[in-house]
């Protein structure tokens, strides 16, 4: 169960072990690009390929689509970033229940971006957990936990790939050991929440310290993007590092080394309103800013 990039990597593993997938269960289809054709999601169109059943129901509160989940008699519910909210019934289907992989080391980072929100606290590692699910939000017990340290100059848009593999590896793991494995309760202490991204988020303060910044400018790559203006038109920043330079925030010093409140911010990747993204080198190609020039004025 399950519908963006980020959960393709467990169905394949689950197929790839040899582990029966009886249906795979995703977000139905949405309208998208200029003509609004219907675009199915990425684990739909990764099952079909597969050869594995799709179903995509709008909701599965119904007695009928609860009754259809369980006359599938699934031994494990998998569910991976699924995007619709699971009741008891469905939750007690399967003969062992279902199990989550969450992109946080939990309690850290319940939530709906625990990627995004890992990135822009400056957390030196996160990790991925498989869960139990119970009706709270990432509360249940834990099976197994791996962590990675985050990179210094790591977008969130790289985090994800990598969590999303090592998921996938760790649920191939927990589901072999299944039977020995003992669910750990997440601790009551470090709870904390990472709430939905919102596109408030990504204007550019360029009086906030540059370790502030270069976090946003990570955390927010590739979406929703982080952004600026230049000469009065919306310029994303997807990629930066901190720099030790000192000048009048948001005032460009040389190259696209940006002053901050407090050090500055090497812009390394760009993207322009409507034009692909780009290194910062090939942008100033095309769109030469000399030093000087202030950031977010329009």
């Amino acid at each position: 169960m399950g519908t963006p990039e980020f959960s393709v990597p467990a169905l394949e593993k689950l197929v790839a072990v040899g582990h029966e997938v009886v249906c795979a269960y995703t977000r139905p289809p949405r309208p998208a690009g200029r003509g609004k054709r219907e675009r199915v999601s990425p684990v739909h169109r990764a099952a079909m390929t597969m050869g594995v059943p799709v179903r995509h129901p709008m909701s599965l509160k119904t007695p009928d689509e609860q009754r259809a989940f369980a006359e599938l008699r699934a031994e494990v519910g998998v569910v991976v970033a699924y995007g619709l909210i699971l009741s008891q019934a469905i939750l007690d289907a399967p003969k062992q229940g279902c199990l989550n992989i969450h992109a946080s080391l939990l309690p850290r980072w319940r939530g709906a971006a625990p990627i995004h929100r890992a990135v822009m606290a400056g957390d030196d590692e996160t990790g991925v957990c498989i869960m139990r699910m119970e009706a709270g939000l990432d509360t249940g017990p834990v099976l197994m936990s791996a962590s990675t340290p985050i990179g210094p100059q790591e977008t969130t848009g790289e985090l994800h790939d990598r969590l999303a593999r090592m998921g996938a590896d760790l649920l191939g793991t927990t589901l072999g050991r299944l039977d020995e494995l003992t669910p750990v309760p997440q601790p009551e202490d470090g709870v904390s929440y990472a709430r939905k991204i919102d596109k408030a988020e990504a204007g550019i303060d360029w009086t906030r310290p540059a370790a502030e910044i270069d976090r946003q400018i990570r955390g927010l790559s590739p979406f929703p993007g982080a952004w600026t203006t230049l000469h009065g038109r919306r310029l994303k920043l997807l990629r930066s590092r901190v720099s030790p330079a000192e000048g009048p925030p948001g005032t460009v010093l040389s190259g696209f080394t940006v002053a901050c409140g407090g050090g500055a911010a090497d812009v390394l990747e760009v993207q322009a309103e409507g034009r692909s993204r780009q290194d910062v080198i090939e942008f100033l190609r095309g769109t030469p800013v000399e030093p000087g020039t202030k950031l977010g004025d329009g």
